[in-house]
């Protein structure tokens, strides 16, 4: 079972998500911010980093710009969830593979983590997953596009 580091702060969020994610076959590392999302990345190396972006202590962008900086991290497929626009995420933070606004269609998320699990990196230059199109099917090219599916 392929491991999904989940950093969220809102337990509720977190909790629905690490139990679909569990349902799907994964299993899950739950951080409750940024900072604790880093730690654990001491340990076992996850297939998929889901994270918030606004978070207490380590935002969502500085935990992917920790895992980009890191050359045993930097490959790990990196899914920033937020309710604010991906231009205000991009502002800070942009080399992240796919981003997903809230709030989100559960089993398109689902897809999309399982999609990344299995292909690892949509861009190994980060920050532009319609580049890698081709590799999706056509919903997640809708999902990635911001269109609702």
């Amino acid at each position: 079972m392929k491991l999904v580091l989940l950093a969220e702060d809102e337990y509720g969020n977190a909790e629905v998500l690490r139990l679909l994610l569990e349902a799907e076959g994964f299993r899950v590392a739950p951080a409750s911010n940024g900072k604790l999302a880093l730690e654990l990345l001491g340990g076992e190396k996850p297939a998929v980093i889901l994270t918030d972006f606004m978070m207490p202590h380590v935002t969502g962008g500085e935990l992917g710009q920790a895992v980009r900086a890191n050359p045993l991290l930097e490959d790990i497929p990196i899914i920033v969830m937020s309710g604010t626009h991906e231009a205000v995420v991009r502002e800070s933070f942009t080399d992240y593979d796919a981003f997903v606004e809230k709030p989100y269609a559960a089993d398109s998320l689902l897809q999309l983590v399982g999609h990344f699990a299995v292909h690892g990196r949509a861009n190994q230059a980060g920050g532009n997953p319609e580049l890698a199109a081709p590799k999706l099917d056509a919903s997640l090219q809708r999902f990635l596009r911001g269109l609702k599916v």
